[in-house]
C-alpha cells in the first residue's frame, strides 16, 4: 500500500498547581502542543488545598497503572496526596496523607517514598508509596535546627525543598532559614531519614532550590534572600557538596527586592536559568564547560507577575514560568545558541505556583 503516514503528533501532558486559598483551581491539567508547545488546560480538581507543588513517578511496569501525580497541601496540617492522572481529571488515589509539619512547600519521589519539604516547622517527612500509587502514614520525620541572620525570615529553620541528588542514593534537602544544605540517606525497607552531612552556605543569602548539572558533578543553589546562585562540586560517591562561588542572577545595580525562586539547567549543561519575583524576570545564565563557573548573560521578562516556578519541558527546547499574581503560566522558546527565552504565549492558570510534564 503506498502513502503517507498521516497520523497526528503525540501530544503530550502537563500539569499545573496553585493556590485555592488564593482563588486557585487547584491542580489543573493541560494537554501540550507538540509543534508549538501550547498548553489547552483540559480540566482541573480541587480535591486537595493549596496543592502548591507538584511531581509525577511512575508506578512501575508491573503494575501497568501508568503515571502518578504527587501533591503538597501548604496547609499548617500539611499533607501530601497521590493523583491518578489516566483520566481527563486527576482523580484522588487514597486520602491524603498528613506530614506531620507545617507548610509542605516541595515533594520529591526517591526509593519507593515521597519525601516533603515542610517549610513553616523546618523538617523532612518520608511518606511510604504502595503498591497502586497511595499514600501510607509517615515513616519518619526529622526536623531541622538553626537559624540565621535575616530575623524576619531567618528565626528557625525553614525547609524549602527536597530532592533526589542523581543516582538516587541521597536525599538532599534546601533550608533557607539555616542557610544549609543537608544531605540524608533514605532506608528503602523502613523509610528512615539518616542525617549523612551538612553544608553551609553564605549567612543570610536564605537558600530555596538546588538543581544538578546534567553530568551529576555540580549543583547550583538559588539563593531567595540574596539573589545569587552558589555553584557547588558535588560527590555522589562520598556524599558531599562543596560551595565553589556564587554568580549573580540579576543585572548589576538593580535596586530590587528581588526574590529568586526557581533555578533550572540545560539538558547539556551549557545555560542556567532562574526565576526572579519582584524583578518579574528569567535570568540567563552560560555554564563553562566544567560547570564550575557560572556567568550572568541577561534576564528577560518572566510574561507575568511573580513567577513562583520555572520548568523545562521534555525536549529542552521550552521553559515554562508559572506566574503566582498575573494567574498564568507562560512559556518560551528557548535559542539554542544563546540559551535566551523568547516569549511565545500563554494560558490563565489563576495563583499557579508550579508546572510539571509528563
Amino acid at each position: 500500500m503506498g502513502g503517507t503516514d498521516a497520523r497526528e503528533p503525540v501530544r503530550g501532558r502537563a500539569f499545573i498547581g496553585s493556590f485555592t486559598s488564593a482563588g486557585g483551581r487547584g491542580i489543573l491539567a493541560a494537554d501540550v502542543d507538540p509543534e508549538t508547545g501550547a498548553l489547552t488546560v483540559t480540566g482541573a480538581t480541587d480535591a486537595l488545598p493549596d496543592p502548591s507543588y507538584l511531581a509525577l513517578a511512575d508506578r512501575g511496569q508491573d503494575q501497568g497503572q501508568g503515571l502518578v501525580l504527587y501533591a503538597v497541601s501548604e496547609a499548617e496540617e500539611g499533607a501530601a496526596a497521590a493523583f491518578d492522572v489516566s483520566g481527563a481529571v486527576p482523580r484522588p488515589l487514597g486520602a491524603p496523607a498528613p506530614v506531620r509539619g507545617a507548610a509542605p512547600t516541595h515533594l520529591a519521589v526517591t526509593r519507593g517514598h515521597v519525601l516533603t519539604a515542610n517549610y513553616t516547622s523546618g523538617s523532612v517527612t518520608a511518606l511510604p508509596i504502595a503498591a497502586d500509587g497511595s499514600l501510607g502514614a509517615a515513616t519518619d520525620v526529622v526536623r531541622h535546627e538553626g537559624s540565621g541572620p535575616v530575623v524576619d525570615r531567618q528565626g528557625g529553620p525553614h525547609a524549602h525543598q527536597v530532592l533526589a541528588a542523581p543516582g538516587g542514593r541521597w536525599a538532599i534537602a534546601v533550608d533557607l532559614g539555616t542557610d544549609s544544605v543537608r544531605i540524608y540517606a533514605l532506608d528503602p525497607v523502613s523509610g528512615a531519614l539518616r542525617p549523612h552531612g551538612e553544608t553551609a552556605l553564605k549567612p543570610g543569602a536564605g537558600p530555596r532550590h538546588l538543581a544538578f548539572h546534567p553530568a551529576g558533578t555540580h549543583a547550583y543553589v538559588l539563593n531567595e534572600l540574596e539573589p545569587t546562585v552558589t555553584i557547588c562540586r558535588w560527590d555522589g560517591q562520598a556524599g558531599t557538596l562543596e560551595p565553589l562561588g556564587e554568580a549573580p542572577v540579576v543585572p548589576a545595580g538593580t535596586p530590587g527586592p528581588s526574590y529568586p525562586s526557581e533555578v533550572v539547567v540545560a539538558p547539556d549543561g551549557r545555560f542556567l536559568w532562574a526565576a526572579v519575583r519582584g524583578d518579574d524576570t528569567l535570568a540567563v545564565l552560560a555554564l563553562d564547560p566544567s560547570g564550575e563557573r557560572a556567568e550572568f548573560r541577561t534576564a528577560v521578562d518572566c510574561g507575568g507577575r511573580w513567577p513562583r516556578d520555572l520548568a523545562l519541558d521534555p525536549t529542552g527546547r521550552r521553559l515554562y514560568a508559572a506566574n503566582e499574581r498575573s494567574g498564568d503560566v507562560t512559556w518560551f522558546d528557548v535559542d539554542p545558541e544563546t540559551g535566551i527565552p523568547h516569549r511565545a504565549g500563554s494560558v490563565e492558570a489563576p495563583a499557579a505556583s508550579c508546572v510539571v510534564f509528563a
